[in-house]
C-alpha cells in the first residue's frame, strides 16, 4: 500500500505508525517507548518516567494519556493499555 507520508519525518507529535498492548513489569522497560497511551479498559496505570519516578494514573476507556513513559509498573496497575508508537 502506498503511504503519502513515508518520506515525512516521525517525531513525536506525529500520527503513531504502530501500535503495541503494554505488558506491566516492575523490572523490566517497555520494549519501545510510546508517543501515548490508550485506555481499552478502565483502570489504573503507574508510569515510570525518564527521571525514575513513578505516578498513577486513573483512566477510563478511551482515555488518551500522553505520556512517553519508560516503564508501566504491573504493581498498582489495572485494566488494559496499548502504546501508540
Amino acid at each position: 500500500m502506498a503511504d503519502s507520508f513515508d518520506t515525512q519525518a516521525d517525531v513525536v507529535y506525529a500520527p503513531a505508525k504502530r501500535h503495541f498492548q503494554i505488558a506491566p513489569s516492575n523490572s523490566a522497560d517497555l520494549p519501545t517507548r510510546p508517543k501515548a497511551i490508550y485506555c481499552h479498559a478502565d483502570g489504573t496505570i503507574v508510569c515510570r518516567d525518564e527521571l525514575g519516578v513513578d505516578l498513577p494514573y486513573a483512566m477510563t476507556a478511551g482515555q488518551i494519556l500522553p505520556l512517553r513513559p519508560v516503564r508501566v509498573l504491573a504493581t498498582g496497575t489495572t485494566g488494559t493499555f496499548y502504546g501508540w508508537a
